[in-house]
């Protein structure tokens, strides 16, 4: 069953405003648990690979809702 384009608009904004910073906390609380001792950090090469892994983890599964958002109500 595809969402309109309303409802997809109206999941977008609240996956923004309320899904994406629980996200944040969880993903933290994640880095913060693997690596509880600053001093045992991984290099940062893979520090950076791990973060922007982690940062586009959330957007391909949702990647159906948020496609199109931007362009005008295609049933207008």
């Amino acid at each position: 069953m595809a969402l309109s384009y309303k409802a997809r608009k109206r999941w977008s904004l609240v996956i923004l405003l309320v899904g994406l910073p629980i996200y944040v906390v969880v993903a933290v609380s994640v880095i913060n648990w693997l690596y509880p001792n600053p001093m045992e950090l991984p290099p940062p090469l893979v520090q950076i690979g791990i973060f922007v892994g982690i940062g586009l983890l959330w957007a391909f599964p949702l990647k159906f809702i948020f496609k199109g958002i931007g362009q005008e109500d295609p049933d207008a």
